[in-house]
């Protein structure tokens, strides 16, 4: 996997497109991480700027803070922290009124993004097989384990799901989202960012009551991407093959929790699903159509600005 981030000769002529793909790499990201089944590494992946947000966020924790990293790391996080303030509700809402459109969208952004982890797999080998088998069967296990009852305030669990969701933030195919499903605190944490939001418009009350959930969440996170990313960069280094192969089962795996044709249903409810009309089942593939198409898209525009900038 060669990084997006060239040497310091060409650096200066390019903050800009480092910036804005940061941007729209994290603006996909937050989305991911507000929907349950999408993954935020994958988004990253689709925009080109996977391995030098990996890169980055490990070169932070040895305190060497590149300017050129800061910039792209600086743009990611600000895109995400937008989305995912702006639209959390909304989003919450409409997963909750139209699942079966919104997963069919999500299962197409999904799998949209196997060819990205494959085309960095190959040659495949017998190791990447073996971990392609352990990532799946991870993500079928979670898929078939139903999410958590949850629904209450918990500290130790918040801190739990922050590192949940940081796992999305690096690891093509994990849903962030979707953790916080299985864990009960989907809910939850969307509720409160959505009042911390409401809050903005001179509540402290509301501010201060949707802090209780956001900063273990926050410190969850922060501990996360540290971890996960220097692990992720550590195992890539030693064990590539089989480290591509569980991210690529990963990536397949998420779309078995993400059926379109369920129901919406109450929090902590166990799963309903209903029987589409044909045509339901004509738009449903009309939209994962949509959804590799994007993806498709994102991954193309990122490889010619990679392109671009080394010739």
């Amino acid at each position: 996997m060669e990084p997006v981030i060239v040497d310091d000769q060409t650096a200066a002529a390019s903050w800009v497109a480092v910036a804005a793909r940061g941007a729209v790499g994290g603006v996909l990201m937050g989305l991911a991480n507000l929907v349950p089944g999408i993954s935020g590494g994958t988004m990253l992946l689709a925009v080109g700027v996977y391995t030098a947000f990996i890169a980055a966020v490990a070169e932070i924790t040895t305190f060497r803070f590149r300017p050129r990293a800061m910039v792209l790391l600086g743009s990611i996080g600000l895109g995400a922290a937008l989305v995912i303030v702006l639209l959390a509700g909304p989003v919450s809402a409409l997963v909750g009124s139209q699942r079966w459109i919104m997963y069919s969208l999500f299962i197409g952004l999904t799998l949209g993004g196997v060819p990205l982890v494959w085309r960095s797999a190959r040659p495949a080998s017998s190791s990447m097989w073996v971990g392609a088998v352990a990532g799946f069967a991870a993500m079928a296990w979670m898929a078939f384990s139903g999410p958590g009852a949850g629904g209450e305030r918990d500290t130790l669990l918040l801190l739990v799901a922050g590192i949940a969701g940081a796992s999305a933030m690096i690891l093509p195919g994990v849903s962030g989202a979707y953790l916080l499903r299985v864990l009960g605190q989907y809910e939850v944490i969307l509720g409160a960012i959505d009042q911390f939001k409401d809050g903005l418009s001179g509540d402290r009350a509301l501010i201060f009551d949707a802090a209780w959930v956001l900063v273990p969440v926050a410190i969850g996170v922060g501990v996360g991407v540290v971890g996960i990313s220097n692990l992720l960069r550590w195992t890539l280094r030693r064990y590539e093959k089989p480290t591509l192969g569980v991210l690529l089962g990963l990536l397949c795996g998420s779309v078995l929790g993400i059926w379109p044709f369920q129901q919406a249903v109450e929090r902590g409810a166990e799963r309903a699903y209903f029987t589409p009309d044909a045509g339901q089942v004509v738009v449903a593939m009309l939209l994962v159509a949509a959804g590799i198409a994007l993806t498709t898209a994102i991954d193309r525009l990122g490889r010619k600005g990679q392109r671009s900038r080394t010739t």
